[in-house]
């Protein structure tokens, strides 16, 4: 449990990120959420008492009065408690260690005395995360915040759905969303609407895609097939690939002579499979100064420009701009670069403070969570919708060797697209 006297152990107040977060999108000006400043409880007085009657003048014998009675003492107002179930220890700790010390940047930034966050851990497995969001139960928490991975998420959600506790998970599986379970995950469907929508404004008629032969890929070519639909195009080769195959020359290959014609091809993979994979489609034939090389939230990393196939792709992506700030304050306080999924850490521990600030007291109602405005976080601006799904305000980005850069902004606010 992390009070306010642990949160000063930071040594570095991020006063920017409280007035990043959460702006006025929140809610509208009749409503809109603010983030009321500490003050202090009233000091008790002592009562004012008569001077005793003077002893020259003897009044009339009367009853004494009853003495004044003390002045109550303030009230404490009640801690919200809410649970951050992450993997402390397993195979995932690091990142899990690592989002929550973004969680508790977040909760010295925006947080008050009466809000309280409760680490629990899922220690990388399914029976350590249903464990853990029975001790939320337990301990009276109101959100469960995480966990991380797919299976974790499918052991709490019962466990907090019979309870009657929202949980905002970091999942992409939507299967899992829904009944009060909402996932805060870059969810790849969104990105390839949005980056197919891109490419055929900028005159993509026909894609294909190299997917990696995972749970990930299959939802990758499934969301390309609604996206290609969606914008009129013609969507031609769909090949799968083997991720942890020693030599991707074969599945290149014949992806490469079948594709012939595409205009953009989807590679919805990153890291060290991506930059394996990347070279080979030039070298069979896949031009990337003709055809449009476009990626999903798994190319937001940096150094992908090193790689000279990829120079020039497209994928789109939350705005990196509102992130930097917090990356760079990040490693000055725990001297080491953020994993990307910290800022979803960030986000969900902010939102939670907010929600706990309502006039009414802590509000973490479908309502108030589902919000059609939207709210506006390190990764820009998101609303949670009644599905449980996240919708995300994204920007597409062009890899570049020294930089990706912005090349059609996100917006601003969901004004345009609320009912």
């Amino acid at each position: 449990m992390f009070g306010r006297s642990c949160r000063r152990l930071l040594g570095l107040r991020l006063a920017a990120a409280a007035s990043l977060f959460l702006s006025a999108l929140a809610l509208s000006a009749c409503n809109e959420v603010t983030i009321p400043g500490l003050s202090g409880q009233p000091q008790a007085t002592a009562p004012v008492r008569p001077p005793p009657p003077s002893e020259a003048v003897q009044p009339p014998v009367k009853p004494a009065p009853p003495p004044a009675p003390a002045p109550s003492a303030p009230v404490a107002a009640a801690k919200t408690r809410v649970a951050l179930v992450l993997p402390l220890s397993g195979v995932n700790a690091a990142l899990g260690n690592a989002m929550l010390d973004a969680a508790q940047m977040a909760l010295y930034d925006v947080a008050d005395d009466n809000f309280e966050l409760l680490p629990l851990d899922t220690k990388g497995t399914a029976q350590g995360a249903a464990a853990a969001a029975q001790a939320a139960v337990a301990a009276g928490a109101k959100l469960i915040i995480g966990p991380l991975i797919a299976a974790e998420v499918a052991a709490v959600k019962p466990v907090a759905h019979a309870a009657g506790i929202p949980v905002l998970a970091f999942s992409t599986s939507t299967p899992l969303a829904g009944d009060d379970t909402y996932l805060m995950g870059f969810l790849p469907n969104q990105d390839i609407a949005r980056i197919t929508a891109f490419a055929r404004a900028k005159g993509a008629a026909k894609f294909a895609v190299l997917a990696p032969r995972t749970p990930y890929g299959e939802v990758a070519v499934a969301a390309l097939r609604e996206a290609v639909e969606a914008q009129q195009a013609s969507l031609g080769e769909i090949d799968f690939f083997d991720p942890a195959a020693p030599d991707l020359s074969t599945a290149v290959k014949g992806f490469a002579a079948a594709a012939q014609g595409a205009d953009a091809v989807l590679l919805p993979e990153g890291g060290a499979p991506l930059k394996a994979l990347a070279p080979l489609l030039p070298y069979y034939g896949i031009d990337p100064q003709k055809v449009h090389f476009l990626g999903t939230g798994l190319w937001d990393e940096p150094g992908l420009g090193s790689e000279p196939a990829l120079d020039g792709g497209w994928y789109a992506a939350p705005p990196p701009a509102a992130r930097a700030d917090f990356e760079k304050r990040f490693h000055e306080i725990y001297r080491h670069p953020p994993p990307r999924l910290a800022t979803l850490a960030y986000d969900a521990t902010a939102l939670a403070a907010v929600l706990a600030h309502g006039d009414r007291g802590p509000d973490f109602s479908a309502a108030a969570l589902t919000n059609p405005s939207g709210f506006a976080g390190l990764d820009g601006i998101f609303r949670l919708r009644a599905n449980g799904l996240i919708e995300r305000g994204l920007a597409v980005l062009e890899v570049e060797h020294d930089g990706d850069m912005v090349i059609d902004p996100a917006p601003q606010t969901f004004q345009a697209t609320t009912q």
